[in-house]
């Protein structure tokens, strides 16, 4: 059995890295790669395909939201730099989630699952299976434990930065940009992502958002001046809508 395929991923290395292993891959049969879910729309509307390899992240419309438009019977196995989303990816019925860089090993397993899927699906004469009849037939997802993180990666001209948490001293929300700055780094590092969408990524406990334009690793903070947090030659501005979040903190750590 030969299973046609699509790849919609918004970063070019990640797609040639993934077609290479399509081609090495003896039953699976490349439809086509897409930069972004807009893109594959058009496509896979007219055409769909048995198993779709998806970034989650990406600008306009995001994998997530994506792979509730695709066709029903269309497998999906998820792709992407951030481990948070694996949760969300069970949610919508996702067949597997591959963390990045993705190794062959890994690629090669969910393809011999979405494989195995369309073969017992055959057997079976029931095309309109869903991911819960097989769900006894199939392995089970991982349960995914939450656990501390350490670095987050970002993408940053067309690359993915792998960032340590204890280097960043605060965010800066531009428009539609970010920039991260950290110890020892005069320049800040730049980012194509929400601030929302940062606030997510960081855990809670060491990250606090200070203004609608700032987020502050409260671990750095050594001086506060008339509300306002200093790093260096850089004032962050505590503004009133953050300012009681941020008095709990400090009032917890104030003697």
């Amino acid at each position: 059995m030969k299973l046609t395929c699509a790849i919609v991923d918004d970063e070019p290395l990640a797609v040639e890295l993934l077609e290479s292993y399509v081609k090495k891959t003896p039953f699976l049969e490349l439809s086509g790669s897409y930069p972004g879910a807009i893109q594959a729309m058009r496509s896979l509307q007219v055409s769909p395909v048995q198993l779709l390899f998806l970034d989650i992240q990406m600008p306009e419309l995001t994998g997530l939201e994506f792979s509730k438009m695709v066709d029903s019977q269309t497998r999906i196995v998820f792709t992407t730099a951030f481990n948070q989303y694996a949760i969300d990816s069970y949610r919508v019925n996702a067949l597997d989630y591959l963390l990045k860089p993705v190794t062959y090993s890994d690629f090669l397993q969910a393809a011999n699952k979405a494989l195995q899927w369309f073969e017992l699906v055959s057997k079976r004469g029931a095309v309109d299976y869903n991911i819960n009849t097989l769900t006894n037939i199939l392995p089970q997802p991982p349960v995914v434990t939450e656990s501390p993180i350490d670095s987050i990666f970002v993408k940053s001209e067309y690359k993915l930065v792998q960032i340590m948490l204890n280097d960043i001293q605060y965010i800066e929300g531009l428009k539609d940009y970010l920039k991260i700055y950290t110890e020892n780094n005069p320049r800040p590092i730049l980012s194509l992502m929400s601030m929302k969408s940062m606030e997510k990524l960081l855990p809670h406990e060491r990250f606090m958002r200070v203004h609608r334009s700032f987020i502050v690793n409260v671990q750095k903070i050594t001086i506060i001046d008339r509300n306002r947090i200093v790093f260096g030659k850089a004032y962050i501005p505590i503004s009133d809508s953050y300012k009681k979040d941020f008095n709990d903190f400090l009032n917890k750590r104030s003697i």
